[in-house]
């Protein structure tokens, strides 16, 4: 069954330079890589993403943290990965979402670490099932940035639509 799944090399993992790391390893997947673009990710964005952890205490850090302002690199890696069984595969290899419990084999178990502050540094974001993959792939990326279809679209007509565009 073909999936789609979303990543996210997340700021600390820029900063340390391992992009061409995680997705050599990602590689490993032989999933299609459909969409991909550096994002600079605003609060409201962020918040909508870790929706589901904001009666958490560490809510307000790990939007810092997604947003970059921990890092000093205000960007991540979006990457939409499509293919047969693509969630369980980009899970697999990512490994724990806490990096000390994560195989040492993993994306996070190499590159991973915990802040003093108890921030999990896991440096890559892999949507947790299909429904949570189709709600962040819409947060994250228009359906013309996506070279498949991978959910139903519809054209809709703007009057007074306001965007920048090159001088």
């Amino acid at each position: 069954m073909n999936q789609a799944v979303l990543i996210l090399i997340k700021p600390d993992g820029l900063k340390k330079s391992l992009t061409g790391n995680i997705l050599t390893r990602l590689s490993e997947t032989k999933l299609e890589i459909v969409a991909a673009k550096i994002v600079r990710v605003p609060r409201k964005l962020a918040e909508e993403h870790y929706k589901h952890l904001k009666d958490k205490p560490f809510f307000e850090e790990i939007v810092k943290y997604i947003q970059g302002e921990l890092h000093d690199r205000k960007k991540v890696l979006a990457l939409v990965y499509w293919g047969e069984n693509a969630i369980k595969k980009c899970r697999e290899l990512a490994g724990a979402t806490n990096p000390e419990e994560a195989e040492a084999t993993s994306i996070r178990g190499s590159y991973g670490r915990i802040t003093t502050s108890g921030v999990y540094e896991n440096v890559i974001h892999v949507s947790s099932d299909e429904s949570e993959a189709k709600r962040e792939i819409k947060l994250w990326f228009e359906p013309q940035d996506i070279i498949v279809e991978l959910y139903p679209q519809k054209e809709v007509v703007c009057k007074e639509c306001k965007r920048t565009v090159w001088a």
